[in-house]
């Protein structure tokens, strides 16, 4: 039996036996308004209308006004009109995702966009709003994760489980440094959501950056920018129902999404559209209620298996205190900050370690390996504070030794932190390279955890 005819068959045994219908009622904007639900509707019921030309166009319920259901659908509304049927769908938004998605690239709704043919549907439904599991259930974040990084494997040493921001303004090598991470991260599974992303970049990215090896243990999730923000949200929570799914599998899954803000912009139009009132830079309060039950969804799981999760966040106008980068920071288990101003000198990728954090630091680490990155930061912040009055010629070589010294490293340091998009480095590679440039050394290094 063929794979598609397989899938036909499992759809037509979750056909519905009663089906509910009403009508549109009312176009505002990206709002369908339907009347005749009455109280069948309740907020994210799935919906279809019967648009002017036969075809179907899927929506959600996502507020109610009097006796109307507010809709707002998957796609245009081009042909949606007074008088428009639309069917209530009884089951819940769900995947059935298996081992065989892995090197396919879907879109929002877990349908497949790479012309490799249909996917095949596994027995169970995993849906894509789940909530957490029970923090009292939880393993603890433990155990080093090889991210392949050297900046962020040394000075920002990442756990399995853990859940990490990186937060960057646009054009500064987000997208190279996630390409590094989904080929290199020590990882059995990767689940990468691309969220309004520019459409012309997503199979450039693909190809060039991510690689057939790397997309060989991945599942690529898309939703491009011109896509409409229903789309887009559900985007993020399929990225999470897969990452689940493998979790749920004993399996070590990494899970990237970019970008966490984009998200939260599809979350303000929903909102708006639906006569929410705009708080904090026009993003409703939804947008920060929603935040922490995506991001929750990252972590250890309660058996084997666990979600490393690395969201990035796009900060506006390259500022670090806006309010979707405060609030996941306070959500989150550390982040990483890279840096225009460091990019612009040439060295890649531009992380700032001393303005980035790694919550599981200093408890992951030896007291030796401790003491190797803090001395390494310390030289850092000491170059870093005299970094003008050095390169204006103002500093007199001599007059502090403490300063001198940091001047005499930073050169080492400077190309330590840089690396290639074609280079992987690993954890112990990494601590014997730091000890070996500061002349401590290198035995019983980064074997810790």
């Amino acid at each position: 039996m063929g794979l598609a005819l397989r899938n036909l068959i499992d759809d037509l045994g979750q056909l519905p036996e009663v089906r509910y219908h009403g009508r549109v009622a009312g176009v505002v904007g990206m709002l369908v308004e339907i009347a005749g639900l009455g109280q069948l509707a309740a907020v994210g019921n799935r919906c279809q209308i019967e648009l002017r030309d036969g075809r179907g166009l899927d929506c959600e319920i996502i507020g109610l006004r009097g006796d109307r259901a507010l809709a707002v659908p998957f796609g245009a509304l081009e042909g949606v009109g007074l008088g428009c049927k639309a069917e209530l769908v009884a089951e819940a938004a769900a995947l059935r995702p298996t081992e065989a998605w892995l090197g396919r690239v879907v879109n929002g709704l877990g349908e497949p966009v790479d012309g490799k043919g249909p996917l095949p549907t596994g027995p169970r439904a995993w849906p894509l709003r789940a909530a957490p599991p029970p923090a009292h259930d939880r393993a603890r974040v433990e155990g080093k994760l090889d991210l392949g990084l050297r900046a962020i494997n040394t000075f920002l040493t990442c756990c399995r489980g853990q859940r990490m921001g990186i937060f960057a303004g646009s054009g500064v090598g987000k997208s190279v440094l996630l390409s590094m991470l989904a080929r290199y991260t020590a990882s059995d599974v990767n689940v990468i959501g691309l969220i309004g992303e520019r459409g012309r970049e997503v199979q450039e990215w693909l190809a060039d950056d991510l690689g057939p090896e790397g997309l060989k243990r991945s599942i690529v999730v898309v939703a491009t920018s011109d896509e409409p923000p229903l789309l887009r949200r559900q985007a993020a929570y399929t990225t999470l129902a897969l990452a689940e799914y493998f979790r749920d599998q004993g399996r070590d899954v990494l899970c990237l999404v970019d970008s966490v803000t984009r998200f939260a912009m599809a979350l303000r139009e929903i909102g708006l559209s639906a006569g929410e009132p705009p708080a904090t830079k026009g993003y409703t309060p939804s947008v920060f209620a929603e935040l922490p039950k995506l991001l929750e969804r990252a972590g250890p799981g309660v058996g084997a298996g666990s979600i490393t999760g690395l969201f990035t966040v796009l900060v506006e106008g390259d500022d670090h205190d806006e309010p979707i980068s405060d609030a996941v920071r306070g959500i989150l288990d550390g982040h990483v900050v890279l840096e225009r101003g460091i990019a612009e000198r040439g060295r890649y990728p531009p992380i700032n370690v001393l303005r980035s954090v790694s919550r599981t630091l200093p408890g992951c680490n030896s007291a030796e390996e401790n003491a190797l990155i803090g001395r390494a930061r310390a030289l850092l912040a000491t170059y870093e504070n005299m970094a003008e009055l050095i390169r204006i010629g103002a500093y007199k070589r001599g007059s502090d030794p403490g300063i001198d010294e940091a001047i005499r490293y930073n050169g080492a340091l400077e190309a330590f932190l840089a690396q290639d998009k074609a280079e992987a480095s690993n954890l112990a590679e990494g601590y014997r390279q730091l000890a070996e440039i500061l002349g401590d050394p290198p035995d019983g290094f980064g074997n810790g955890g």
